[in-house]
């Protein structure tokens, strides 16, 4: 260590991991209910609580607010955000839409070889998951992290950064992301249905990609969000919200 660095002075990585983690941590407790729509955030009650120094949460709250997750109020400081029906049915629109983009690209362009192989790879997995009668919290698990990790190839597959940058933006909008409902399936009657559905699709729309079918792997995506957009439909109406008590983030149509 230079002379002239102070022994309690933090490394910039050091610095910017805890920021990362001050924001997770804040990200969940909003989405937890912890941190109710409207309140406001006092940055000394969140230095108590998580103990760490103000200048992680300083920056953890800047990302959350460019997230969309916060709002700067007019005398300073932040507040969680509320959202509307409508709010959260355009991110997923979007998503879809971007989703639709990425496939048909992937389509044209000519996916790897071997991310094609990842890809058939990782929806052998989740049908393994499915095979099962019922779900349980770990097969659920499971089924979110391979679901999220098929999400991703399709970003790798078509091979642009600028699209996946987008669609990583869109994503971390509440409830946007490929797995932002998915908990409203687990706990329906009509769970695994749903989830073999999704799979179908998933099959599908590799398929189209594979055969360089770039127009009908674009709708597959689009019509893959909808199931998303009938997960929202199912968390307003206040079903889940002992699994999902960030949906109270949502305002209901009027």
């Amino acid at each position: 260590m230079d002379a002239a660095t102070p022994l309690n002075a933090e490394a910039p990585e050091a610095g910017a991991s805890q920021a990362v983690k001050t924001q997770l941590r804040l990200r969940e407790m909003i989405l937890a209910g912890e941190l109710p729509g409207g309140t406001r955030i006092a940055e000394l009650a969140i230095v108590e609580r998580l103990g760490v120094s103000r200048t992680p949460i300083r920056a953890a709250l800047m990302r959350l607010e460019q997230e969309g997750l916060l709002e700067t109020l007019p005398n300073g400081g932040y507040a969680v955000r509320t959202f509307s029906e409508r709010d959260v049915s355009e991110a997923i629109e979007l998503r879809g839409t971007l989703e639709g983009l990425l496939a048909r690209l992937a389509a044209e362009r000519g996916a790897a070889a071997v991310l094609l192989g990842e890809a058939r790879a990782c929806l052998d997995g989740i049908d393994g998951v499915l095979r099962q009668p019922a779900l349980n919290d770990e097969a659920f698990s499971r089924y979110v992290a391979l679901n999220q990790r098929f999400h991703n190839l399709l970003g790798e597959m078509a091979g642009s950064a600028v699209i996946v940058r987008e669609l990583e933006r869109v994503a971390r909008l509440p409830f946007a992301s490929p797995s932002g409902f998915v908990v409203v399936q687990a706990n329906s009657p009509q769970a695994r249905d749903m989830l073999i559905v999704a799979q179908d699709q998933h099959r599908q729309v590799l398929d189209a990609i594979e055969h360089g079918e770039g127009s009908r792997a674009e709708a597959i995506m689009r019509e893959h969000s909808r199931i998303a957009q009938r997960n929202l439909r199912e968390a307003v109406r206040g079903q889940h919200l002992d699994q999902m008590p960030g949906v109270r983030l949502i305002r209901k149509r009027s």
